[in-house]
């Protein structure tokens, strides 16, 4: 295992890149070969419940949670796509749980570097799983590409495997379709801060991000770093969320197994509560978005704590998670369903004035 110089990532020995076939938004979709591979991890997907560790259980999450869009406008490829740990989960399965019996290497990894936002949080637990898959040569993270004194941007991750090497943009997002509008159309889903949308987001990856791998600038660094070609693709995971009581369809392309909750506006919550008014909700800090929620007795906050935070939230908070739990035979209450509860006047500004995006 080798120490690369511009990320500190440790990585073990070479491995490569997977053939991926250009996908576009158009009737005549197909799907990506990388996704019907990605199905074979989905006999793991109850595995992130049942590991103990937070930040192993993001560690599983991140690994095994699907992508957004089973159709994309540029090549999508899951980062174990050639590796053993996918064509045998049973391996993955076991390193996750070696992982959770000792979590101290994780912990050690995730403290070389402070990270606040969410996104950089996923982008390291992916960083630490290239770097000790058996058959992935993680070559960089975080690239900068330079140019007469000016960044153009960074490489996410530069790996290669058996098909060959791969530049690999990552993003975790969360999305509120809006309860107007066709929901098929990308521009129809938000960030819970109204600040971030689908259409642009996919714009941004496919005409800035992807491309930087084609700039004469790259072109130099991948050459030091690598004679081989060099793929480009990208990774979109996380949520979508529902508008509640009226819900809406799916953005184009969506993968049919998505992870998915719902959403609703805080003047809504009396009515939405009246439906079952035994159910046990609890808000979920943002640093503990990514696995579903596994709650302690001891964590659990109780109806008179939660009345009282909810008569504490002003009409325009900013939105906030909560996950419905449900105690399981030990007594640990695990996540059952998410929703996010926003402002009433939700969304107000952000990403929903802008034009739509060409994507």
């Amino acid at each position: 295992m080798r120490l690369n110089s511009s990320t500190g990532v440790r990585a073990p020995g070479p491995r490569g890149v997977q053939r991926q076939r250009i996908i576009s938004e158009t009737p005549d979709h197909q799907q990506t070969d990388s996704y019907a591979a990605f199905m074979r991890l989905c006999s793991l997907s109850a595995l992130p419940n049942r590991l103990q560790h937070p930040q192993v259980r993001d560690l599983a999450w991140t690994i095994l949670s699907p992508p957004l869009l089973s159709e994309a406008p540029q090549c999508q490829r899951h980062p174990l796509s050639a590796s053993c740990w996918n064509s045998d989960p049973e391996r993955l399965a076991n390193w996750l749980r070696q992982q959770d019996a000792e979590p101290s290497i994780l912990e050690a990894w995730l403290s070389l570097h402070r990270i606040r936002r969410l996104g950089l949080y996923y982008e390291r637990l992916w960083q630490y799983a290239l770097s000790h898959a058996p058959d992935i040569q993680l070559l960089a993270a975080n690239l900068p590409i330079r140019q007469n004194g000016s960044t153009l941007g960074e490489l996410d991750l530069l790996f290669c495997d058996d098909q060959g090497v791969h530049h690999l943009e990552l993003a975790v997002k969360f999305y509120l379709g809006l309860a107007q509008g066709d929901g098929s159309r990308h521009a129809h889903w938000l960030g819970p801060g109204s600040h971030d949308r689908l259409d642009l987001k996919l714009d941004h990856m496919c005409q800035r991000q992807l491309p930087l791998c084609t700039q004469p600038a790259t072109l130099a660094v991948l050459a030091e770093l690598t004679g081989r070609p060099v793929q480009s693709s990208f990774w979109l995971s996380g949520y979508l969320f529902r508008p509640w009581p009226q819900s809406c369809t799916p953005p184009l392309g969506a993968n049919p197994h998505h992870l998915q909750g719902r959403w609703l506006r805080q003047a809504d919550w009396p009515r939405f509560q009246s439906e079952t008014p035994d159910a046990v909700w609890q808000p979920i800090a943002r640093s503990a978005w990514l696995a579903p929620a596994r709650v302690t007795q001891a964590e659990l906050w109780t109806a008179n704590r939660f009345a009282d935070w909810q008569a504490a939230n002003p009409a325009q908070a900013r939105a906030q998670l909560l996950a419905r739990l449900e105690p399981d035979a030990s007594g640990v209450w695990l996540e059952q369903e998410r929703l996010f509860l926003v402002a009433d006047d939700w969304p107000c500004n952000g990403a929903a004035a802008r034009p739509l995006s060409s994507t």
